[in-house]
């Protein structure tokens, strides 16, 4: 496939005449947590004895308390978050045909996002048979909870940098993500929910009888059992710390994002004794962390109901029975250190969701029951703002503010955070970071940096003689950039990282340059209306599904940009495959004249730059390019376009033959097809889907891709 694809025939022109409804999007209002000098806010859950959401509560029935000390509310808002029903969205079917092609994903707005989840799974601390349980009731969630205002993110605290997972509402990504959740062997759960009770080895020796009748007696039993416990609370000390330093990081990135933010944490909890009080002290750095950035935490435990005085099979029951009843008690030492653990680790759960206003899920064998009380509680909350004293952030008497909320209305119970550290957010903001960290930071990011606004499109294409390769096309907006003059030309210098991540998370590609730019005067204002775009070349070694990510530093500002795409580069031997789709746009005119043997007159655009913004106006006909792979008779091929809106095709063309006439390698195909945007199409968002379908195949199989854009007035 080409980049610069010459003028193909096109197997399909059709007009689109369809009316579609235009609708405003309301804007959401300030519901964020705020910390700062003039003002307070706090968000409040309100339910009724049944747990049920209760939202006509009136602002002179709450109260507000600052360290024992009553607050005067100057703001209160009831916020709801409620998104619309789950649509029947794409997840891959078994016998593919016309009525099973799935509709691709509607991408959100920031305007339209609801709600916005975290699912956090702490495979540095789940037990081999925990791993079934959460993904088992994951894919519950995804295919029947998530709602159409839902985004949402899988991320696994054991998995490296590239496994933190871009926030989606495609549920095709998110299953994909669930399927790779694995045990982590090497983290602190076990095989089970509990580690069997054995002796050490000096405990298996002493007391055992040699050959010659005698007893042995070995030295240093009890100094064994404590170095043993020294270091099982040392490792299981920095696992926790590593899984709290994930959570740290998910917090920082979704204080970005708009409105009330949710944490779902998937884990067994963390040991709070230890060797010293570090996890708890990461725990409340956790907790301030979220409580600034509108954070919420809920958190599971998917062990279910146990008890953990119980004796496990596996267990040394010698240590534990005795061998002569008459000569005492069971030792019931090893179960209750056990059961202690066992209650601390389910308190940590309890102290995170607790201090950010959420609640834990705990003793339980249905996890999809939390969720759906979980998705219950977010559906709305209130926000109550009051002014503080200035003194409360005087570096010099910086402690924890505790809070506390009322409520006069019987019957009903409230749920807040626990308070905040005498510190402003903006205190927080101001820790700057160094150039490189900052665009690293924004490139391993699961969340979107954009102080320059980046548009990333990647393309899969398999050459016969390069093979499988991504080519990526960066589009950059110039006026996010500083030039400066030079000899009547302007000039740019940044930087620019690429990298591929595998589906287990772990890099396998990267690309780092800097550039220096110099155009004229002329070429300088096209780039400020049209932005310009960066094409990136990677070769791919293995078929699989892969996340895309670039980040780009202005070095003279320090501002960083960052976008991020999911690409599947599939087996083009084994199935019928399509490349992803090149746009390229055309007035009418322009198009009636390409018709008759001319070229394009307008200079200042190109298929790259139509194919990464795709920002198109009514009366415009719009063509798509794209390849077809490993068909297994080309002259039964079949294409059909498709136009979607909000979730439902709109416009459906008839399924017509590919032309293949003049085509020297068949294997790989080369077409088009197109379609004039009608004058009575609303503005708004819109999918091409192009499917293409292998008729001498059995099973009908067919490939299908899709690309997003937008009717602009």
């Amino acid at each position: 496939m080409k980049l610069f694809p010459a003028t193909v025939f096109l197997t399909a022109l059709f007009a689109l005449n369809a009316v579609a409804q235009q609708t405003t999007p309301t804007p959401p209002p300030d519901d964020s947590i705020k910390i700062s000098t003039n003002l307070i806010q706090i968000d409040v859950s309100a339910t009724d004895k049944d747990g049920r959401p209760v939202t006509d509560l009136r602002a002179d029935e709450f109260e507000v308390y600052e360290n024992g000390k009553k607050q005067t509310l100057t703001n209160f808002t009831l916020v709801s978050t409620s998104a619309t029903k789950t649509t029947n969205q794409a997840v891959p079917t078994v016998k593919p045909s016309k009525d099973t092609i799935p509709i691709p994903p509607i991408r959100l707005k920031q305007e339209d996002v609801k709600r916005t989840y975290a699912l956090v799974i702490d495979d540095l601390g789940l037990n081999f048979s925990s791993v079934y349980t959460v993904q088992k009731s994951l894919r519950d969630f995804v295919v029947n909870r998530v709602a159409d205002g839902d985004m949402v993110a899988i991320i696994r605290t054991g998995a490296g940098i590239g496994a933190l997972q871009s926030f989606t509402n495609d549920k095709r990504l998110l299953l994909a993500a669930i399927d790779r959740i694995k045990w982590n062997a090497m983290g602190r759960g076990g095989i089970g929910a509990f580690v069997p009770i054995e002796p050490t080895l000096r405990e298996e020796l002493d007391g055992m009888q040699r050959s010659d009748g005698s007893t042995r007696s070995v030295a240093g039993v009890a100094e064994e059992k404590e170095l043993m416990k020294n270091v099982d609370d040392f490792r299981n000390d920095n696992f926790s710390v590593g899984t709290l330093g994930a959570l740290r990081y998910v917090i920082r990135g979704m204080s970005e994002l708009p409105g009330r933010k949710s944490v779902v944490l998937f884990s067994e909890g963390f040991a709070l004794g230890g060797t010293d009080n570090r996890v708890l002290d990461a725990m409340r750095v956790v907790a301030d962390l979220a409580n600034r950035a509108s954070v919420v935490f809920y958190t599971i435990d998917p062990r279910g109901l146990l008890d953990p005085t119980m004796a496990n099979a596996d267990e040394d029951i010698r240590r534990v029975v005795p061998d002569s009843p008459g000569a005492g008690r069971f030792d019931n030492g090893p179960r209750e250190a056990r059961t202690t653990a066992f209650r601390e680790s389910q308190m940590s759960l309890r102290f995170l969701a607790e201090e950010t206003g959420g609640f834990s899920i705990q003793n339980v064998n249905s996890i999809e029951r939390g969720l759906v009380k979980m998705i219950d509680d977010q559906s709305s909350y209130y926000l109550l703002g009051y002014e503080p004293d200035e003194s409360l952030f005087d570096p010099k008497k910086s402690k924890f503010n505790k809070l506390e909320v009322r409520v006069k209305r019987r019957g009903v119970t409230v749920r807040y955070r626990s308070g905040f550290f005498g510190i402003t957010d903006q205190t927080i903001r101001d820790k700057t970071q160094t150039s490189q960290q900052k665009i690293v930071s924004a490139l391993i990011s699961p969340f979107v940096v954009n102080e320059i606004n980046l548009n990333l499109y990647p393309v899969f294409e398999n050459d016969a003689t390069r093979g499988d390769i991504i080519q990526a096309l960066v589009h950059i907006d110039a006026k996010d950039i500083q030039f400066s003059e030079s000899n009547g030309n302007r000039k740019a210098n940044f930087d620019l990282i690429a990298m591929t991540f595998g589906a287990n998370g772990s890099p396998v590609d990267q690309y780092a340059r800097n550039y220096s730019i110099e155009v004229t005067e002329r070429a300088y204002q096209n780039m400020l209306r049209n932005g310009f775009v960066y094409t990136l070349t990677v070769p791919i070694k293995k078929n699989g599904s892969y996340q895309f990510r670039v980040a780009l530093r202005d070095t003279k500002t320090d501002k960083v940009g960052s976008a991020t795409q999911f690409i599947e580069v599939p087996d083009v031997k084994k199935r019928l495959v399509m490349s992803n789709l090149l746009i390229d746009n055309f007035s009418a005119e322009e198009w009636q004249r390409i018709r008759a043997g001319g070229s394009r007159d307008d200079s200042e655009r190109s298929v790259l730059l139509d194919t990464t913004v795709r920002q198109f106006r009514r009366d415009s006909v719009v063509r798509f390019d794209y390849v077809i792979y490993n068909p297994t008779l080309s002259t039964n091929l079949q294409a059909q376009a498709r136009l979607i809106r909000d979730g439902k095709v709109i416009f459906e063309e008839t399924p017509a033959a590919v032309k293949t006439a003049g085509v020297l390698d068949l294997s790989r195909i080369q077409t088009a097809g197109g379609l004039t945007l009608g004058n009575s199409l609303a503005a708004g968002s819109y999918i091409i889907q192009v499917v293409v379908f292998d008729k001498s195949d059995e099973k009908k199989k067919f490939a299908t891709q899709f690309v997003e854009f937008e009717i602009v007035d």
